[in-house]
């Protein structure tokens, strides 16, 4: 089950990686590399959707006017 600790999170990665704060490439101890792309950016935005579906937010487009 999501929480808001998951939200915040995915979103402030989100907003690192969009902002150019995060490393595009990692590269750890062991020699094994990570790499952050534009893909990565637009798997993370649906996943917080996801998140803020779970947690009850309202998604949807604006009210249609009924007559």
């Amino acid at each position: 089950m999501a929480t808001q600790q998951d939200l915040d999170l995915a979103k402030s990665a989100y907003q690192q990686l969009i902002l150019g704060t995060m490393p595009r490439v990692v590269v750890d101890q062991n020699g094994e590399r990570v790499e952050y792309t534009a893909t990565n950016a637009v798997l993370l935005k649906k996943y917080i959707a996801e998140l803020q579906r779970e947690l009850g937010y309202a998604t949807t487009g604006p009210m249609r006017v009924f007559f």
